[in-house]
């Protein structure tokens, strides 16, 4: 990798799409990739065990080069499991590690890991530091602002000196606490009162410390405001549900000269990816239903994405549904 590429990777975190299960998946990333150059992308959380006990790792940690720069997310407790992700992690060419300790989800509370390891600093500083220890990768880590009862200034502060202490790189904050009981996953992203002044806080306070904000982001001006006072502006739903609202991030953020691509072009660009993921078995489906999101408050967005979306899960679809569907939008400008 040249110094340009190196330097590029090294501050992607300055504008990242947060890991979601089920819409963060490599074809997801890959029509990112038609937007935005510069952002740093995650996979959708990999349970460390999984990788241990199953060694066909294709469908967990396969990824398209023009992916990067790219985090491997992972999720565990047991630092010999996640040790062996973060190796995997490197030996396949992710650029990151970072380590899941926000998802609220009961499947993931019942193993004991995701944000539930926030009442056991202790143990995320085991496996960070062996992480660490075992990768030349960075390790960093994502996390909420507290659980339940867990929920102080001084807690969070203890919480990430002993985390950095124990070698994670940045850390990607949900500026929400998580309540582990009587929420669900999708109600924790909505319900805990938002709380950026106890990031800014905590980041005036360890100011050395990359800290990267996530939680309520929408725009990219909200992005702006976030990094007058944070090192990163993390974005989750907002860029799932509107990709083309972030079509000028690169050179808002990262300063690269303005690049304005059409919804039509996204499409055109996709055809040889599309093309070689059907010669490994794969569907259309599995581009298309990211692709519906790049077309809406414009007429006949609907009928277009409605269209879309019953054409290529015929199961006999083909490439001509997606040339259709370019060809569409061409002839709308888009």
């Amino acid at each position: 990798m040249d110094l340009e590429s190196q330097t590029k990777t090294f501050d992607a975190y300055r504008f990242s799409v947060a890991p979601m299960l089920d819409c963060t998946d490599r074809h997801f990333r890959v029509l990112m990739r038609q937007i935005t150059q510069r952002a740093l992308l995650y996979t959708e959380m990999v349970v460390a065990q999984a990788l241990f006990h199953n060694k066909n790792h294709n469908n967990l940690l396969q990824f398209d080069d023009i992916e990067h720069p790219i985090a491997l997310q992972i999720g565990g407790e047991n630092p010999e499991f996640l040790v062996y992700a973060a190796r995997l992690g490197e030996e396949w060419g992710y650029d990151e590690i970072n380590f899941n300790v926000g998802c609220p989800s009961a499947k993931v509370q019942s193993g004991n890991f995701g944000a539930s390891l926030m009442a056991r600093p202790d143990q995320v500083a085991r496996c960070i530091e062996a992480m660490t220890n075992s990768t030349k990768l960075p390790v960093t880590i994502k996390h909420r602002l507290g659980i339940d009862d867990l929920d102080s200034d001084e807690l969070l502060r203890k919480f990430v000196d002993k985390i950095s202490n124990a070698g994670a790189k940045r850390f990607t904050i949900h500026a929400r606490k998580a309540f582990l009981k009587g929420l669900d996953p999708k109600q924790n992203r909505t319900v805990p009162p938002l709380q950026y002044e106890r990031v800014a806080h905590l980041k005036e306070l360890r100011p050395d410390l990359i800290i990267e904000v996530n939680g309520g982001l929408e725009t990219i001006e909200d992005c702006l405001k976030a990094l007058d006072k944070f090192d990163g502006a993390m974005v989750g739903r907002a860029a799932y549900e509107h990709p083309m609202r972030w079509g000028r991030i690169d050179e808002i953020i990262f300063k690269e000269p303005q690049k304005i691509i059409k919804q039509s072009q996204i499409i055109r660009q996709l055809l040889p990816y599309a093309e070689k993921h059907l010669s490994n078995n794969g569907r259309i489906w599995d581009i298309c239903r990211h692709l519906i999101k790049i077309v809406e408050n414009v007429p006949g967005a609907s009928k277009w994405r409605r269209n879309l979306t019953l054409e290529s899960q015929n199961k006999f679809a083909n490439l001509k549904v997606m040339e259709i569907a370019a060809l569409q939008l061409e002839e709308a400008g888009l």
